[in-house]
Formats: structure tokens, sequence, C-alpha cells
């Protein structure tokens, strides 16, 4: 392969497998830059010129008014608009004050709610507030990171910040945390050699430095390869522009039942009209009958009683430490069928703890988990239980420090310190015991860390003492001796096929294996200055030591209940898969464990065909995750996903109810519709529950809302058909006092009512099933028909008996709230009877039906309620035909429930 040496104007191309693939002499030859030199300050301008900065692009804001505007598009805004525009019209100058009322309030709290949705591509902007070490013209310099330009010579150093992505052309110890970008738990080590072999993930990417990355340790030289959106986080960036968040269930649930009830509303106007013209009734009669109707129609309390459930329901879980950001994210929790959850820090403690040692002839166990000192070192098997020469390396080779149960430094380097707290050693007093002479840092190139202390031998001698710890293969190579119950051993074939198998089960379980091992060194020929490496030979090897990232103890149960919940429980990890697998397993997590690679490999029947059995997903990137929301959701599942880096934003935007890690990225948060301040799982299958029983409970509302519905419309339209009270059974303000006082303060009961029996053991709701079921339909239907013949029978019978339409309509309200407070009671189940004590195991339930009975009484017989509502006083038998209407609904409604019983068999 040729390269060629780009223009001013021109983009050098990375070969197909990409530049790590290239040698350092190949990346810096294609951009036709001097490393020790770097580019000309013209030619980084013209580069800047050309392909312009090294920023992502700024999401544009939406105007205030805009968005206040945009809360006009949802059907129940424009169904009040229109009916107020029209009380406008024929001069009902209270009814349409009041409609516009109710558009302007549920604007304003939809405003709010879109607002505290920060954009994600806005919060991705941000982060790139950097600067940048360069060689431009032979000189250094600091520049803003948005100017750094392709072919760029920038240094790195422990505390910078990557500012673009780039080849590695030198390192020295040199590590960068990529965690928020891959998903890896511990900082990548890097180096300068040349990749080959397949296509590998950004995190197995050893030799590239990627934006916004910070450096953790030691040092290196990069060349530009990719700035703004070419790069990683510019990658990402394009997938958070092109996703769309879902619409929430109970947003579509409302529009579809806002459409039907319009159309039967509309329906029955046209009727009306159609009668009333050829009965010669007046227009301005007629539009009075159409406002009353629409008014009747229009569930105009709805949407402040669901914003106020699910602004309780909001607060409650905020108390659990989930801050829901928009309040329909809510109801959608309750649909949540699929959970795919991050591993480190959501599903583990995010805080690695030693769980066994092993030395050439014994083996130790250490309970406690985390960065607490609770637990203890048990010898398991060997025939000496001293532990201390086994685990000294790992304390005094090492720079981290605990403060107050904090890890100051490496989380590795931390976890072997606590070990050393349980095993009863005084780590500040062996580190003051043995002076550091010399340090060899840890390098991906040799993997190993040394340190150069000055010690006593057995024999009280004064020699430097070598230790190190590394990975095992590393450590094992430059092995010829053993410690073995205080005893110096060779180092033989047996020993290393030991090690080796032990490092192979330790490793399958999932745990993080390091070595231990000591060399003493004659002062006289030790050089502090010279070549360390070359003292780290002919080693004794100490011990292993198996570490592990724990599950929380909360975690395993937490999973357990959201399998009993039938909610799907996916691990998806930027760790591998054998790891991810261990933790899956102690977890209680079934299915296979397969690659994000291999998965994105597969077709797209196969995706869907296998996807069931797949429990873990390892080394995934970020297209990789919303490729498995996307395939889930396919399947019909409502999908939440969690993440905490700018990697997972992308797929919690894509899912239906993203959740991020407080702990984790603004980006993730801002792209997320929920966030866990405390980063435990446990939270998220506690935030399904109660989404359940908040949604559980707004069904019961919606029957609620919609018998009431069906009734009005019934009514009117049959009040038209038989021309009984010229075809406005009620007045304008005794249909608001219909849906204010009484279906409100049902509303309020019903939804922040005791939670259901077993709610937590149903199957969520399958994705794009209705709340409107077939049972719900037959229920409102026959309920609002039945309701609907006691009302104009009850005004018929005013007229025919009591002389009075009026008489008859006030007779007809009174039983209209009377048997409201019987569907309030029996839409709380659709087949369970009321007649049993528990109907009345709610407080609020039982105090709004009180309120409700007398203010049933008062409505006629006050005189302010019945010139505000236009109502007569009736007397206590006109009464006792409203309470009759009551109970025939009671006894209709119940056995409509023992019908339904008896045809489930239950």
């Amino acid at each position: 392969m040729t390269v060629r040496a780009e223009s001013a104007g021109e983009r050098p191309r990375a070969s197909a497998d990409g530049w790590y693939t290239r040698a350092p002499e190949a990346v810096v030859a294609a951009f036709d830059v001097d490393p020790a030199v770097g580019l000309s300050a013209a030619r980084a301008a013209e580069l800047l010129t050309a392909h312009g900065p090294n920023a992502l692009p700024e999401e544009k804001r939406t105007p205030t008014w805009r968005r206040f505007l945009a809360q006009y598009r949802s059907y129940m805004q424009i169904v009040l608009l229109a009916a107020a525009v029209v009380s406008l019209l024929i001069r009902e100058w209270t009814t349409a004050i009041l409609l516009i009322v109710l558009t302007l309030l549920n604007a304003v709290v939809g405003l709010r709610q879109e607002g505290k949705a920060e954009s994600a591509m806005n919060a991705l902007q941000s982060m790139m507030k950097a600067t940048a070490r360069v060689r431009r013209d032979g000189t250094e310099a600091e520049i803003p990171a948005e100017q750094l330009v392709v072919g760029d010579i920038v240094l790195i150093a422990a505390g910078d910040q990557v500012g673009a992505d780039g080849r590695i052309i030198e390192a020295s110890a040199l590590q960068i945390d990529e965690s928020a970008l891959t998903g890896e738990s511990v900082p990548a080590a890097k180096d300068a050699g040349t990749l080959t072999g397949a296509l590998p993930a950004p995190g197995d990417q050893t030799n590239m430095a990627f934006m916004n990355t910070p450096v953790t340790h030691g040092s290196g030289v990069l060349v530009v390869t990719a700035t703004g959106v070419g790069t990683e986080l510019g990658k990402i960036s394009g997938m958070l522009s092109a996703t769309e968040k879902e619409v929430p269930p109970l947003t579509k649930e409302l529009n579809t039942l806002t459409l039907w009830i319009t159309a039967a509303a509309g329906l029955t106007m046209i009727v009306m009209f159609a009668l009333g013209r050829q009965r010669d009734q007046a227009w301005d009669v007629l539009f009075v009958s159409a406002v009353s109707l629409a008014i009747a129609a229009i569930p105009e309390a709805l949407p402040t009683v669901t914003q106020a459930i699910l602004s309780v329901g909001s607060l409650n879980l905020a108390k659990r430490n989930a801050i829901v950001k928009e309040l329909p994210s809510v109801e959608t929790l309750a649909f949540t069928s699929a959970i795919n959850s991050d591993k480190t820090g959501t599903l583990t403690m995010n805080q690695m703890t030693a769980v066994e040692v092993l030395s050439p002839t014994d083996r130790y166990t250490v309970s406690g988990t985390g960065y607490g000192l609770e637990g203890k070192v048990h010898h398991a098997a060997g025939a000496s239980a001293d532990i201390e020469d086994a685990i000294l390396p790992y304390v005094v080779a090492s720079d981290a420090k605990l403060v107050d149960g904090e890890v100051v430094g490496d989380p590795t380097e931390g976890a072997l310190l606590v070990l050393a707290h349980k095993a009863g050693l005084d780590v500040d007093a062996t580190r003051e015991a043995l002076p550091r002479l010399a340090t060899l840092p840890f390098d991906p190139e040799y993997k190993l860390m040394a340190t150069f202390n000055a010690a006593l031998d057995a024999s009280g001698r004064q020699v430097v003492r070598c230790f190190v710890k590394g990975a095992v293969p590393a450590v094992v190579a430059r092995a010829a001796t053993a410690l073995s119950a205080g005893a110096t051993v060779p180092w033989d074939d047996e020993l290393a096929a030991r090690a080796e198998a032990q490092t192979e089960r330790m490793g399958g379980e999932g745990r993080r294996v390091m070595a231990a091992a000591t060399r003493d060194l004659d002062p006289a020929g030790f050089d502090p200055e010279g070549d360390l490496l070359a003292y780290v030979t002919e080693l004794r090897m100490s011990s292993l030591v198996a570490m592990v990232d724990p599950p929380r103890d909360e975690a395993k149960a937490a999973v357990a209940d959201a399998q009993a919940g039938h909610i799907r429980v996916r691990m998806v990890t930027g760790d591998d898969v054998t790891t991810g697998a261990a933790i899956a397993r102690q977890l209680g997590i079934p299915g296979e464990a397969v690659l994000g690679a291999d998965f994105a490999a597969m077709s797209e029947d196969e995706q869907l065909a296998r996807i069931d059995g797949i429990g873990v997903v390892g080394r995934v990137a970020p297209e990789h995750k919303v490729l498995l929301a996307d395939t889930l959701k396919k399947k019909g599942d409502v999908v939440a996903m969690t993440g905490d880096g700018v990697n997972d934003a992308p797929a919690i935007k894509a899912a239906d109810i993203g959740i991020a890690m407080g702990s984790g990225t603004d980006v993730a948060k801002n792209a997320g519709r929920m966030v866990l301040s405390d980063d435990n799982f446990a939270t998220i299958v506690y935030a399904v529950e109660q989404g359940r029983r908040i949604y559980d409970n707004l069904t019961k509302y919606i029957r609620f809302v919609l018998l009431l519905l069906v009734t009005f419309v019934l009514t009117f339209l049959g009040a038209t058909v038989f021309n009984i009270a010229a075809g406005e059974p009620f007045t304008p303000p005794q249909v608001l006092w219909i849906h204010f006082v009484v279906n409100a303060s049902f509303g309020f009961a019903l939804g922040f009512d005791q939670e259901s029996p077993g709610l937590m053991q149903r199957r969520p709701r399958p994705r794009g099933e209705s709340v409107l079921t077939r049972r719900v339909l037959v229920t409102v239907g026959l309920g609002g028909l039945a309701i609907t013949v006691v009302l104009l029978g009850l005004i018929t019978l005013g007229k025919a008996h009591f002389d009075s339409v009026a008489t008859g309509q006030s007779i007809a309200f009174t039983a209209f709230a009377l048997c409201l407070i019987v569907a309030a009671f029996e839409c709380r189940s659709e087949t369970d009877s009321v007649l049993t004590p528990s109907t009345f195991d709610s407080r609020q339930m039982n105090w709004v039906a009180l309120a409700q009975f007398v203010l049933a009484v008062l409505v006629t017989q006050m005189d302010g309620f019945r010139r505000l509502l236009g109502t007569t006083e009736i007397d206590a038998r006109q009464f006792g035909w409203a309470v009759l209407a009551a109970v025939v609904l009671l006894l209709l409604w119940e056995l409509g429930k023992l019908v339904a019983r008896r045809s489930r068999g239950t």
C-alpha cells in the first residue's frame, strides 16, 4: 500500500483497517509531519479553515415561545381550545375562560417538564472546553483543543484530557481512563505498537487515544488522526442526533381516547343539529346544547389529574433515589419488560476486592467486600498460616493510599491495600521500614511494576529488595524460585503448571489475577538511575491474588424480583464476556454470553431468534447497545437501558426508558429520562414496581373517566333523539361540576389508591396493548348505557309525576353523582366484588365518597348551590329515586363481575 502525503486542504485517509494497523512511521508520513517539529502555524491554519474547528455540532435550542405553542399540538389541547372558542361565540364567558385557563395550565406544565430534559447533544458539546499541548514550528505551545487539526503532534501526560482522536507514536507507562467512552472499568494501558487482525472495538485499540478521555498515568505523544465529528465522540454525537425518543404509552393512550371521544361527540352534535333544525329549534339554543355536549364529552380534568398523579409518583421515586426528569416516564416504567443494565457500579460495587490468595503451598480466602476493612483473611489450605510474606509486594510496590475508606490512587492497588489491612499488616509502618530507592512504573509493554527498597535479608545483611507485582504471565516468565513455607524452592514445571491452572480457574470465574514476586540485590551493584527492568529477573514468586468487582448485596435480590415480575434482565458491559458471565451467574441472570461485535454480525432474523437466549453482551460499542435496544423493541419488549458513560447515551436515548447513573456523565444523564442518584440496580426494580402501581391506578381512573364520558355522550344523544329536556339534560355549570368536583376528586383518590394485590407477579403489558381492552369497553359501554337509561328516565319521571323538567333534571343530577360514587369503587378492579371489607381499605376513597354523598345532598338543598348550578330543591322521596338509581347500578355491575369471574374460572 502506498501512502500519499496530503495537500493543505485534504485529509489523509486511513487504511481500510484504520490507523491502528499502521506503524507510527507510516502514520506521520501520511500526514507529512515531523514529530519533533510538528505542523507549521500556516499549515495548521489552512487545515482549520478547510475542515472547521475540532468541535461537535451544538443542537439549536427551540425558542421558548415556539416550545410553548408546540404544547397545543396535543389532541386534548386542540379540543379544549375549540370548545373555548365556541363558548366565546355564544357568549358563555365563564365556560370559555375556564377552558382557556385549563389549556394554559396544561401547556405550562408540559413546558416545565420539557425544560428539565436538557439536550444530551449540548452536554456533549460542553465537554469539549479543554486545551492541548502541541508541537508547532518546532516549539511546544498550549492551544484550545478546538483548534487542533489532523496531523497535529500532541503531547499528553497524567492529568490531561485527550483533545482529539490520535495514533500514539510514543508512550511511557501511559494509561488512559476510557470508561466513559468504552465502559471499561479500569484505565486502559496504551503503547505505540501496531495492531493486526480483525477490526477491534475502540476499547481494544491500545495504540489509539480518543477525544475527551483523561490520562491517568504516564505520558505520551500522538498524531491527531480525526477531529470533531470524525472522532469516536463525534460518532456518538451523530447517533444521538439521529435517535428519536419514544412517545410514552400513556400519551398514546390519551391521544387515542381523545380522538374516540371527539369523534363520538362530533357525531352526536351532527345528530343534535339535524334533529333540532327538523324540530325548528333556534340556532342559539342548538349552539348552547352543542357546547354543553362538548364540555361534557371532553375530559377536562384528565390532563390535570394525570399530571398530579405522575408528579406525586415522581416525588415518591425521588425519595428512593430515582429522579424522573419527564413525568410520562413514570408510567412507562409499568410497561418495562426488559432491562439492559450496565455491570460496573450498577450490578456491582465498582470497588475491586481481593477474594483469594494462593502461595506455592497455601491458599487463603478473603471475606468482606469493597474498600471496607470489616472482612478477614481465612487460611483455607496448606501448611503455613502466615500470609504476610505472600502479600508484601502488593503493599510495597504500590502508590495508592486508603483515606477514610476511600482509595486515593489506582483502584486495583487500593483493593490490595485493603487485603493487607484484613491480614493485619500495618501498611504505613511496613512502607516506612522499607524505604523506596527507585521505581519502575507499570508499562503495557512489560505489564508489571517494581519498586526497589532498602531492606535486611534473613542474616541481617543490608540489601536492595525488588518488589514486583503485575500480570501473571509477565511475572511468571521472570521467575526462577518460589517462596514456599518460608523457604526458597526452585520454580519448576510443576509449580508453573499449577500457577497456570489456578490462573485459568480464577479467570474463568470472572476474577482479575495478579502475581507478586521479590528479588534481593547487592547494593554495591545497584544503580537507581540505570535500566531498572534489567534487574527484574530471577524473581522469587510469592503469590497469586484474585480480585473481583463484587455484585452489590441487594442486586441479586433485585434481579430475582425483576424476574418474578416477568422482566428479563440482561447485562451489557464493556468488560470481557468471561467476567460478565461470571458476575451474571452470581446474580442469577440466565442466558449465554456473547460479544457485542458477534451480535451485530448476525442477520436481523438471527438476532430476533437468539435475543431471548442471551443474558450477557460484552465488549459492547455504543452502536451495539442501540442495536440491542432496537432488537428487543422489535420483539415487542418495552426496554429500560442503564448506563453512565458517553458511550451509553445513544442507547439510553433510544430506549423506552433511559436510566442514567447519578455518578455518570452529564451526557448520559441528559439523554436519560430517569437518573439513579445511588447507582443501584435495586432502585430500578423499585421504580418499576412503583411505575406499575401508578399506571395501575391510572387505568382505574381512566376506566372511571371513560364511563363518565360515555354516559355524557349517550345521555345527550338520547335526550336529543327522544326530545327530552330539549336535548340538554344538563347545563354547562352542571357538567363542569361533575367533571371538576366529582370526577377530579375520585381521580385523585383512585390515582393514589392502594397497590393491587399481586401486581408485581403480573406480566408487563405488551408493547402497543391498549388500556381500552374489550373487557373495559364492554364494562364502560354497559355501565354508561345503564346510567344513561336511569338519568333519562328520572328526567322523564320529573316531567310526568312532578310537572317539572327542572325537578327531573335535579333528581337526575343527584343520581348521577351517587352513581359515580358506586362506579369509583367498582372501577378499582375489573373483576373483584366491592361487597367485601377490602373495598374500604383506602382512606382517601372513603373520605372522597363521603364528601361526594354530602355534596349530592347539598346541591339541591342549599340556595347558593342551586343558584350556581341551576338546580331545584327536591324532597326526601325524590332523593330516594336518586339513591335507587345508584343501588340498581351496583347490582347490575356486581352481576357483570360475577359473570366475568365465572368465565375466567376464578
